[in-house]
């Protein structure tokens, strides 16, 4: 089951990055066209342009080092198919309260907030740094969580480590 969210993971991931490689090149070639060319201090078109194509490239490369990192763990979790003592990246844990709408979190490197649907799990893609990663990081089946997410204060078991 890892295998395949790691999958719809990667390809959520790499549509992401095709659409943003069009969407910097596209910046790009109006930063650089003729007609954005400043006709006087007050026309910013071309600078404005040219920012925009500077975050998106930056955008591509951090895709492509996320991308890599789904990588690397999927040949871990390849390599290691045991199932987890404790909570860490590449884990998929629930908590009790998650139990009867078979909702599951999965602690990854990247990809936060990416959601999906496999048999009739659902899926919520969390890292390390969210509220919920840094409550659930080392924990065990049985340990209690406290974790506060917006203005509520959640208190949960965890019941499943994957």
């Amino acid at each position: 089951m890892k295998l395949q969210l790691i999958e719809k993971i990667l390809s959520h991931l790499n549509d992401e990055l095709t659409k943003l490689l069009t969407a910097a090149n596209n910046a790009h070639l109006a930063a650089t066209d003729e007609q954005s060319i400043a006709e006087t201090q007050y026309d910013t078109l071309a600078i404005e342009a040219g920012y925009l194509a500077e975050g998106q490239s930056r955008r591509v490369e951090e895709l492509k080092l996320e991308i890599n990192e789904f990588n690397q763990l999927k040949g871990i979790i390849k390599k290691t198919s045991k199932s987890h003592l404790f909570v860490t990246i590449g884990s998929i844990v629930q908590i009790h309260q998650d139990k009867s709408t078979n909702n599951f979190f999965f602690i990854a490197p990247a990809a936060a907030g990416f959601r999906c649907e496999i048999d009739d799990s659902k899926f919520t893609v969390i890292t390390s740094k969210s509220p919920m990663g840094k409550a659930l990081l080392g924990k065990s089946i049985g340990d209690e969580i406290s974790v506060l997410i917006g203005s509520r204060h959640l208190t949960d078991d965890i019941i499943t480590i994957k």
